[in-house]
């Protein structure tokens, strides 16, 4: 027999174990915690876009293309103010894939904003809303697993299916949309720029590398390129009476939802599986109902809280079966 007991639980070697495992589930965690902090953040550009469109006559694109460039300078300054020391040590990587990432995001981003409020004016906030977040689960799920192989598994499945549901109730209920072929593929359209773009970013994120603060900076500089023209078109430069109210809504489109919102949904994607990161981020339609309500004063209705809380239930579901597979040993 032995002289030596056995390891206890406190030993060199299963503390080891778990600082391993604790190394593997951190990254999930967080990452989880930074695309819902983004989905909550984008809610609420909808109820600030809702004011600006108040109090002045500036419109959906101008007001897209000043996000995109109110974005761009604070990251810009952002990254000037960062140290080389700061620098993420796993943010070099090849040009090629750099070159990848930047126009493959760029393109997508402002693709998916376009479309989107292209959509809305040719069928209504209600369908293009549906078409456009209903879709992109969908599209992701499809993408990832065509792609890279990622599978949701029947749980992710009923997750997925319940959001969409949810989704539709929260959307739809109470309010009349008006279906027009052409909105449906404008908002088809802009669900594929988003499937694209969270797929990209999770797909360079495997192998690591990338910047997610450069990354959305390259994004907004090439959406405010894209966007200028049809902003100019519109007309660029709000008419308001009430200027300094218009400036700290469009400042606040341009920090909080935009260029804080962007960052983190990308640093989160690059982790966490597609699938997961496309229902995740209808939180969105949830705080812009929550704020619709307690901010704005609508009415809450029964389908508000029956959608919300099916969307919610379903986001739930997905983080704990996310952190379940981050728990599960990699087969190598």
């Amino acid at each position: 027999m032995s002289k030596f007991p056995p390891a206890s639980p406190a030993s060199p070697a299963s503390a080891a174990g778990v600082s391993a495992q604790s190394a593997v589930l951190a990254p999930v965690g967080r990452s989880l915690l930074y695309l819902v902090i983004a989905g909550v953040a984008w809610g609420t550009a909808g109820a600030a876009a809702s004011l600006v469109f108040r109090v002045s006559d500036l419109g959906a694109l101008a007001l897209s293309f000043w996000r995109c460039a109110g974005g761009l300078v604070l990251l810009l300054g952002a990254l000037a103010l960062r140290t080389r020391r700061a620098r993420p040590a796993n943010a070099v990587e090849p040009r090629r894939r750099r070159l990848i990432r930047i126009l493959g995001t760029g393109v997508g981003l402002t693709v998916f904003q376009s479309a989107y409020f292209a959509a809305v004016e040719a069928t209504g906030l209600a369908v293009a809303t549906v078409v456009t977040l209903g879709a992109g689960p969908v599209l992701i799920a499809v993408g990832a697993r065509l792609t890279m192989g990622e599978r949701l598994g029947r749980g992710g499945l009923a997750a997925v299916a319940g959001a969409l549901c949810g989704l539709a109730v929260l959307v739809l209920g109470g309010e009349s949309g008006t279906v027009r072929p052409a909105g449906i593929v404008l908002a088809l359209l802009s669900a594929s720029g988003y499937a694209a773009i969270t797929l990209l970013a999770r797909w360079l994120g495997r192998s690591g590398g990338g910047d997610s603060l450069a990354t959305t900076a390259w994004a907004f500089a090439i959406g405010a390129v894209g966007l200028l023209p049809m902003a100019l078109a519109e007309g660029v430069l709000p008419q308001t009476e009430d200027p300094v109210r218009v400036l700290w809504l469009l400042a606040y489109v341009a920090a909080v939802p935009t260029a804080l919102a962007y960052v983190l949904y990308f640093a989160g994607a690059a982790v966490v599986r597609a699938a997961t990161v496309s229902v995740i981020m209808l939180l969105e339609p949830v705080s812009a109902a929550v704020i619709a309500v307690t901010v704005l004063g609508e009415r809450l209705t029964t389908a508000t809280v029956l959608g919300t809380g099916l969307l919610l239930s379903a986001v739930a579901a997905l983080a704990w079966t996310e952190t379940r597979a981050g728990r599960r040993p990699s087969r190598v």
